[in-house]
């Protein structure tokens, strides 16, 4: 988590996450290599993962550096999931919010300890965007708005979420894969200075927070402030977080995400 000035040339991969990419292709990183000045060698792909996004391409880095590959990787995690919602689904538009994060992973420097991740495909129809893809391709019958019994409105190019059944993946998965980090790190809460969940939504961290009987002094939110921003929500609130003077040299982090797909992931940063 410090602040760092690297120079163009010494960038070695640019690791992009998003859901809403500027173009079905080419991917995001290589259009990000070009607008950065950055060399030619550089390794660039994206991948698409939305609220465990951030871990997982925590998890990528750390392995492409300590397999000796690259020395300092850029992590990108941008959304615009506003590009995807209906204005006239109230259960989708009040929650998120559009965002963008870029974090610097280098080689020799504290950082990522322990990753743990998971993923459950049977839940992937709760959290969907129907058409545009290569199964439901965009056609006249897929931007036809169809109204649901609460009186929200999107069409099947549109995100749709089945918010109970998310919760109720919260509630089966989030909670042990964060007591089993710890476990497996050979920690206790008492040992990390600060959680930082995705900031889903006020109801899922008021969970989680209870569930695992945390102090609201170390569970960090700034939900009510931008919402939720899928991918880049944990590394937007690492930043809020030190800005507040929560995160300081020495801090311990337990940073988790989760999301759609159903997939979801958990690691320690010491600071």
């Amino acid at each position: 988590f410090e602040s760092e000035i690297v120079a163009r040339e010494a960038v070695g991969g640019i690791i992009a996450c998003t859901q809403s990419p500027d173009h079905i292709m080419p991917p995001n990183a290589t259009l990000l290599q070009h607008r950065l000045g950055l060399p030619v060698s550089v390794a660039a792909f994206d991948y698409s993962l939305a609220c465990s996004g951030f871990i997982y391409g925590l998890f990528l880095a750390k392995a492409l550096i300590e397999s000796q590959s690259l020395d300092n990787i850029l992590l990108v995690t941008a959304e615009a999931y506003s590009k995807l919602i209906h204005p006239q689904d109230r259960g989708t538009m009040a929650l998120f919010g559009d965002g963008a994060a870029v974090s610097l992973i280098r080689k020799g420097t504290k950082g990522v300890g322990k990753v743990v991740l998971g993923t459950d495909g049977s839940g992937g129809n709760r959290f969907i965007v129907p058409a545009g893809g290569s199964r439901m391709p965009k056609s006249s019958e897929t931007c036809v708005e169809i109204a649901n019994a609460l009186g929200n409105v999107r069409t099947p190019e549109n995100i749709h979420m089945d918010g109970p059944a998310v919760m109720t993946f919260v509630k089966k998965r989030i909670p042990d894969c964060v007591t089993g980090l710890l476990h497996q790190a050979g920690y206790t809460q008492e040992n990390i200075s600060l959680f930082i969940f995705h900031q889903g939504s006020a109801l899922s961290l008021d969970y989680l927070e209870a569930a695992l009987k945390l102090p609201k002094e170390k569970v960090y939110r700034n939900l009510a402030r931008i919402g939720n921003t899928v991918s880049a929500s944990i590394p937007i609130a690492i930043r809020d977080a030190q800005s507040d003077g929560l995160i300081v040299p020495g801090s311990r982090v337990l940073l988790t995400g989760f999301g759609v797909g159903f997939s979801w992931g958990a690691c320690i940063v010491e600071c």
